[in-house]
């Protein structure tokens, strides 16, 4: 069968509550929503690619363009309807990691339905319930971000990460550690901190963190491979590692001992697949990492975190940590304290609402072959 149309949706949700990173302060996020038709059935996708340029270089504005006027046209030129062929067309176009991984996933679960599978059973997953880690954002206060943190514990989280940033770190891990011995914690600095402040990073061994995230600028693999030599909290990094090619760098320098896998920043579940393979083969943990998605991006996480190298806890948090009307029915939910069950119905396994998805849209487009 061929693909019928492809519709694009831009969106935007208010969040239940700010959050903040080194990067600033955001209430709402804006993101597109990928839908590819089929002979009846629907195939979802998110784009996560922000606003800003902050996180990465592609925003909402740019993946539009590049999923309008260049990837949904490369489809339906060469008649892709299977994922793997569109992610091996797409790689002659550089960059645009984020608007590849939207499309892709859409791809992937149309062909989950197709067959009538969970989408985790083509990836080869191997969990029915996902650890769930939870994020904070840098607060107004310690004490503000105290009582968020005894919240999350007390709904059973199994991992607590902490954004910081020069300002809002060594207190902050003093009080959260002081107040919460036993946590498992983890700190993300988004890449904030420079070379130069390595002796004042050292410090944060102190507090027996799971991990410290992204100290440095996402390109600089040398100066953390020089820094996880120096401290004994094992690095991790996300920002930095957008392909296969530099995961494998990363781990041979020695510059993490970790890696945070995002589909949208490395442009997919097929270089998601390559890059967990390859950690796997390593020896080296991986885990989920989110960017604030919608129940549909949520979803397609969930399935990805089933498979075998995913040890630690994700971040995989209930709907209603970021938003009060998420786009789907049911909400994503804990199935039990500090876990989220993964949808088992065909494909991802959550069900649009499509007043929802309307009253969060600021645009569409439908495209046609």
């Amino acid at each position: 069968m061929a693909i019928d149309r492809i519709e694009l949706n831009f969106m935007r949700l208010p969040y239940v509550h700010f959050f903040e990173t080194s990067f600033g302060r955001s209430y709402d996020r804006t993101f597109i929503m990928v839908r590819v038709y089929e002979d009846g059935l629907i195939g979802y996708g998110e784009c996560v690619a922000e606003e800003k340029p902050l996180y990465s270089g592609e925003t909402t504005e740019t993946a539009w363009h590049i999923l309008k006027d260049v990837l949904v046209p490369l489809v339906f030129s060469l008649g892709i309807v299977e994922p793997e062929d569109f992610y091996n067309a797409a790689k002659s176009f550089k960059e645009n990691r984020m608007a590849k991984a939207g499309l892709e996933l859409a791809l992937w679960d149309l062909k989950a339905k197709k067959l009538g599978l969970p989408l985790y059973k083509l990836y080869g997953g191997v969990r029915e319930e996902i650890p769930a880690g939870v994020s904070a954002g840098i607060e107004d206060s310690i004490p503000d971000l105290l009582t968020m943190i005894e919240n999350y514990q007390s709904q059973g989280y199994k991992r607590i990460k902490i954004k910081i940033k020069p300002g809002w770190d060594l207190e902050v891990c003093r009080a959260v550690r002081e107040k919460f011995p036993d946590l498992l914690l983890q700190a993300d600095a988004n890449g904030i901190y420079s070379p130069e402040e390595a002796d004042h990073l050292r410090q944060l061994d102190a507090f027996k963190l799971l991990m410290l995230e992204q100290p440095y600028p996402p390109f600089d693999l040398w100066e953390h491979s020089k820094l996880q030599k120096k401290m004994s909290t094992p690095l991790c990094l996300d920002e930095s590692i957008i392909s296969y090619e530099t995961a494998k760098a990363a781990l041979e320098m020695g510059s993490c001992r970790i890696i945070n896998i995002k589909v949208g920043r490395v442009g997919g579940m097929v270089e998601v697949k390559k890059i967990h393979d390859y950690c796997q083969r390593y020896g080296v943990g991986v885990w989920c990492g989110g960017m604030l998605e919608s129940g549909i991006g949520r979803a397609h996480n969930l399935h990805i975190a089933t498979l075998p190298d995913f040890k630690y806890p994700n971040d995989l948090s209930a709907s209603a940590r970021y938003y009060q009307e998420d786009l789907i029915e049911p909400p994503i939910v804990l199935s039990r304290p500090g876990y989220v069950r993964v949808p088992d119905e065909p494909g991802i396994g959550v069900n649009p609402v499509e007043e929802r998805i309307e009253k969060a849209t600021l645009k569409k487009e439908v495209l046609k072959p």
